[in-house]
């Protein structure tokens, strides 16, 4: 998913606002904040799913100390 943001906001980018209309300046405008938008929740979502790794192998671990006991 980083990959097809990252490309979005390169092509966005490219585009010569010089020639825009005010309502497609406007529409740019907002395309690159709902990018901006879906980049940090792909950043919220990857912390998320590293915490989620660490609570799983507490979980484990806890599994597995209390199975040898």
């Amino acid at each position: 998913m980083a990959d097809t943001i990252a490309e979005t906001v390169d092509l966005l980018y490219t585009i010569d606002q010089d020639n825009l209309t005010l309502d497609q300046q406007i529409a740019l405008g907002s395309a690159l904040a709902a990018l901006a938008q879906a980049e940090r929740l792909e950043q919220i979502n990857e912390r998320l799913r590293g915490i989620h790794q660490v609570l799983n192998t507490w979980a484990l671990r806890a599994a597995t100390s209390v199975d040898s006991r």
